[in-house]
């Protein structure tokens, strides 16, 4: 079930703690922003003065007249030189502007970016498994890299030009109608039309760019699939299936990409004419006031590109709002990670932990995954502190829903775990799950150095400590034997480890961490008899001392247990301590299981 927040905030309140450090720069931005307005205004008055001052013999505008000195007034030469001038000045002042804006944007949108995408990325590590089961990884990992990038547009390259963009039109309206109030008259008439086009336009891009961003996912997901499973759709020629497959999704992303292009593009057509027809009005009307002597030709070309320059902020505006819209809809798709609400709460009053002895109890446990049949069926047993516990049945009958019980991946539906005679839910997960380490079936290495890898489980380790957890795994020998040793970097596109390297690795990584309660699924699933052999030695090492429950098919790895955990579809089938009984109860479940 999806927990989103209903009748959320608008998404500018919403994103309002995340934007607020960096209200001085957008600040900034909108000041040099709104500088370039006036500068646009005065780019133009060189040619005024050009056309009245030195090709026609008009006196100067009464400001210039009072800057020069008498001595220059009435030279031609003067006036071409005041001309060139200006504009050199006002062209090198612009571009100062253009470029000053554009690096504090930059900077500005790719900070709000990095500090978006951080959120999301630990709001997301701090879910719980469900969230990322019911999500799945590909979909989390596009709205986070892919949608979060939105954001700087949503500011940079949305609200601040429409800001600007509106601060523009009432100066250049103002100036405008100064001039000539019916020109000015002509380019407000157009502007409601050029809005209610913008609208509608916006509307129907939002709509679009949903689909484009679930259609995205969709054809994202078969390419992670394809890649991360390749080895699989090499082995059954299946090359030609995923590459249409992907094609498939692709094209239909294409499809609904071309439509709202094709909408865009009809409206833009439909901006462009209006402003068009605007303007030839606007024309057609200064050349009627040249002729009747209201306006002079230079004045008749300053409000010309004064009123191209009005259209200009009505046109960003038009433009912008349906551009907006695709970038809120991304957004949106980011928070909507934020609006998700951890399942596993910690308690409000937790119990405080140092270190647990390792007692464990269930007590009438019962828990299944969403949608799906039971997993554990009223489950009850004790284990002592410290004991070597084997936990066997066939496949399905409930052996890793009990170690993700344990963990607190999820919570059970009814009944008690308790370590240390107390609920798991009434410790912080912080603090439950440093009391554990797992060994998995499939040890997972990280893109880093063997060091690295080692030491997650405590980043504080120096290197002797390293080394030594790595000569407990047995891995020491195999390690020094790679190209750089403990510094050789391992992980996609590194160097490659075998299953039982791995899993020594893994072994390490948990000894490294000294938890009071181990974990150890099916740490010899993959690997032949005589690295079984290795792993099971280094196995016994690190379950010195410590509760340990090991999960494994193969029955000869769990003769050293204490105890005995026989599942099989969700129940207990029993519990002992000798090993004959527990062979002969998992023979009875794998009989049981191989008839249905």
């Amino acid at each position: 079930m999806d927990n989103h927040v209903q009748n959320k905030p608008p998404i500018y309140w919403r994103l309002a703690p995340l934007v607020r450090p960096y209200l001085p720069h957008l600040a900034a931005i909108f000041l040099l922003g709104a500088v370039a307005a006036p500068i646009g205004l005065l780019l133009v008055f060189p040619l005024k003065i050009v056309v009245d001052n030195v090709i026609g013999s008009l006196p100067l505008p009464r400001v210039l007249d009072a800057l020069l000195p008498k001595t220059l007034l009435g030279s031609k030469a003067a006036y071409l030189i005041l001309a060139v001038g200006m504009l050199l000045f006002l062209n090198l002042l612009m571009n100062l502007q253009s470029f000053v804006w554009w690096m504090l944007q930059a900077y500005t949108g790719e900070r709000l970016v990095l500090d978006f995408r951080a959120k999301l990325f630990w709001h997301a590590q701090k879910m719980d498994l469900a969230f990322h089961d019911r999500r799945g990884t590909n979909d989390i990992a596009y709205r986070i890299q892919h949608d979060a990038a939105a954001i700087q547009y949503v500011f940079i390259q949305g609200m601040v030009p429409l800001v600007t963009s509106c601060l523009s039109f009432i100066a250049l309206f103002y100036v405008t109608i100064r001039m000539d109030w019916k020109l000015a008259v002509v380019a407000l008439a157009l502007s409601p039309l050029l809005l209610l086009l913008a609208r509608a336009s916006s509307y129907r891009a939002r709509d679009g760019w949903e689909g484009i961003k679930k259609l995205d996912s969709g054809a994202m997901l078969v390419l992670y699939e394809t890649l991360a499973s390749i080895r699989v759709v090499k082995a059954f020629g299946r090359e030609s299936f995923e590459n249409q497959r992907f094609h498939l999704r692709s094209r239909e992303r294409m499809t609904e990409q071309i439509k709202v292009v094709s909408q865009q593009a009809l409206f833009h057509l439909s901006i462009t004419t209006t402003i068009a027809v605007g303007s030839a009005g606007a024309l057609w009307i200064g050349v009627r006031h040249v002729q009747s002597g209201k306006l002079t030709l230079g004045d008749l070309l300053l409000t010309m590109a004064y009123m191209s320059q009005l259209y200009d902020p009505l046109r960003t505006i038009s433009s912008k709002l349906p551009e907006l819209q695709g970038w809120m809809v991304s957004v949106n798709r980011s928070l909507a990670i934020l609006d998700e609400v951890p399942e596993l709460p910690d308690p409000r009053h937790p119990v405080l932990i140092a270190r647990v002895e390792g007692h464990l109890s269930f007590r009438n446990v019962g828990f299944s995954y969403t949608n799906s049949r039971t997993a554990l069926d009223r489950v009850s047993f004790e284990i002592p502190a410290g004991a070597r516990v084997g936990v066997i049945g066939p496949s399905g009958s409930g052996k890793s829903s009990l170690i993700n019980l344990i963990a607190r991946f999820y919570d059970p539906d009814c009944g008690q775990i308790l370590l240390d005679g107390r609920d798991l839910r009434d410790y912080r997960l912080t603090d439950l799950r440093r009391q554990l380490a797992i060994v998995l079936q499939d040890t997972i290495v990280f893109s880093a150095t063997v060091a690295e890898n080692i030491a997650y489980g405590d980043p504080s380790a120096g290197r002797e400590e390293v080394i030594e957890a790595a000569r407990r795994a047995r891995a020491h020998d195999f390690i020094t034997a790679l190209p750089q040793g403990y510094d050789t970097k391992i992980g996609d596109g590194e160097c490659r480890l075998s299953g039982g390297e791995r899993q020594r690795l893994g072994i390490a990584r948990a000894s490294l961490k000294n938890a009071p309660v181990m974990i150890m699924d099916e740490p010899t699933s993959a690997v032949d008899v005589d690295t079984e052999d290795e792993i099971m030695t280094a196995m016994r090492r690190l379950a010195e001392g410590r509760t340990t429950l090991v999960i494994a098919h193969r029955l000869r790895t769990l003769r050293e247990c204490d105890l005995f955990l026989a599942l099989h579809q969700g129940s207990l089938m029993t519990i002992t301590s000798n090993f004959d009984e527990a062979v002969q109860a998992f023979s009875r479940a794998d009989c049981i299981q191989s008839l249905m």
